[in-house]
């Protein structure tokens, strides 16, 4: 099984690592370790309490300059934003803005040897990737790397799945064998690398070809004339890196050469002056994903509804649900984490805002979901709480509370249980309680939890949630017992305060 190399960036706190008998690397705050591939058998990792450790993964083939031995290094302060978008590229299906592939396909055409061989404009689409979730996996991480040389065994060992099954799902799904899906893959690759201005023994070793006569045999079979031949045509007419015109694999090599440049000695070198907008393709998760902005701005896209994103705010994205998200120039984003429909019921985005003292603990949440370093026991439900607490604090500034503690600490628990349980039942709760409420907030327990249901649902409804997924979220089994509920505290139907809100916007 292949190995790739490593880079492990410590934003803040204390990492060990030991690698085989070796002294262990000590990083402090700011400092970063590169690991190659080849030379170590174990790597061990072990960070001391409060330390947030991003480890970043380059492509397998990364050609020359990095280091050949484990290095250590400062992280200039310039860089940080940019590695922590690079951990968020690794782990999610974000990709930059690609090059024109009509281009591209304007500059083969010219040299397609017979007219019934197939359009370059369509050979330079990515290939579909197979639905079986194996064979998915297996074709994002080659669409990510298609230099891993994995044979199908191999692959099924390492996405849970027969290799029988992967075959089958890529006939099934795609049309074409694994090979032939392999060779598109890295084809695809070969042609954004050469119209970024890579040289053709470079572009062979980071595509997965063992030599550059395979590169150069296969690309004139599919588009009629040799690697070189493109590479000087493309070169004539676009700016080689240019970062707007380079494909999501250029980007990811472009991004490892940066990487590389960091870590080699001499002068410290400026990070890349702009992070580039992302975005996904159009798919649908399995599971609800928790995704936060860490900078900048950006947006969802579900069906015709479009919900912003900015600076701390955290989205849940339903599962199943159609979506595409881009993040805006010069922003990051990372995902804190998954929920499957049976821990959270989920049919439209759910939002809440996290100030900036929340920043180094969201980056540990999201680091100890998609990679693997982790603390012992760790809990991936937890981020459940840690939303729900966020979105009690957030409601607990639209309504009064009381100040006893105790009565407090019934208003929070009512607050976080909104829509999942309908809150917390008045019976049971002390008779001091209901007169603190009284005194301090001058409602009775019940009042405010009537009021508090329906401060919500005017907060949702100015967001634009239609009135049925507000009655859900505020804990209303039915639209009219809602609408009911509403007309009585507001004088205003649901869809009336809506409109009349949406005239004084």
């Amino acid at each position: 099984m292949p190995r790739r190399p490593m880079l492990l960036w410590v934003r803040t706190g204390t990492a060990h690592i030991h690698l085989d008998d070796a002294a262990p690397y000590r990083l402090g705050r700011g400092q970063g370790i590169w690991i190659p591939a080849d030379g170590w058998r174990d790597r061990v990792i072990a960070t001391e309490p409060g330390t947030v450790a991003f480890p970043l993964s380059p492509q397998a083939t990364i050609g020359s300059g990095a280091p050949s031995t484990p290095t250590g290094f400062e992280v200039p302060d310039d860089w940080q934003d940019w590695l922590i978008q690079h951990f968020n590229l690794q782990v999610t299906p974000y990709s930059a803005h690609g090059y024109p592939g009509s281009a591209i396909a304007d500059l083969l055409r010219p040299a397609r040897r017979h007219r019934h061989e197939t359009d370059p404009a369509t050979t330079l689409s990515p290939p579909p990737v197979p639905k079986a979730r194996g064979a998915r996996a297996l074709a994002e991480e080659l669409l990510r790397d298609p230099a891993l040389d994995l044979t199908v065994e191999q692959w099924g060992t390492r996405v849970l799945c027969s290799a029988r099954s992967l075959r089958r799902a890529f006939v099934a799904d795609t049309g074409l064998t694994f090979e032939q899906w392999r060779l598109g893959c890295r084809l695809g690759a070969a042609v954004e690398l050469l119209a970024a201005g890579y040289d053709v023994d470079q572009v062979a070793t980071r595509v997965g070809f063992a030599s550059r006569n395979g590169l150069t045999r296969a690309f004139k079979q599919r588009f009629g004339q040799t690697p070189r031949e493109f590479g000087r045509e493309v070169r004539s007419q676009v700016t080689a890196g240019d970062p707007s015109t380079l494909g999501e694999r250029a980007t990811a090599a472009r991004q490892t050469d940066a990487m590389v440049s960091m870590v080699g000695p001499g002068v410290a070198r400026a990070a890349p002056d702009l992070l580039p907008a992302t975005r996904t393709p159009p798919h649908a998760n399995d599971a609800h994903v928790l995704t936060w902005v860490y900078r900048g701005s950006g947006y969802l896209d579900i069906g015709d509804r479009r919900y912003e994103r900015e600076r701390g705010v955290a989205t849940w994205i339903p599962a199943g649900a159609d979506h595409v998200t881009v993040l805006r120039e010069n922003s990051v984003s990372l995902p804190l984490g998954n929920a499957g429909p049976g821990d959270l019921q989920l049919t439209a985005p759910l939002q809440v805002r996290f100030s900036p003292s929340w920043d180094d603990y969201l980056m540990f949440c999201s680091v100890s979901a998609r990679s693997r370093l982790r603390p012992d026991g760790y809990d991936s439900r937890h981020i459940l709480g840690l939303f729900a607490e966020q979105v009690a604090a957030q409601r607990a500034l639209s309504v009064p509370m009381p100040t006893d503690p105790r009565a407090r600490a019934a208003a929070m628990d009512y607050l976080r249980t909104i829509g999942t349980s309908g809150g917390s039942p008045a019976l049971g709760v002390p008779s001091e309680v209901h007169r603190a409420f009284r005194d301090e907030t001058d409602m009775t327990f019940s009042r405010w939890r009537y009021a508090a249901r329906m401060r919500v649902a005017r907060d949702l409804l100015v967001g634009g949630a239609k009135p049925s997924a507000v009655a859900r979220r505020v804990g209303y089994a039915h639209l009219p017992t809602f609408s009911a509920a509403f007309s009585r505290f507001h004088g205003l139907s649901p869809r009336e305060y809506q409109e009349r809100e949406a005239e004084r916007a």
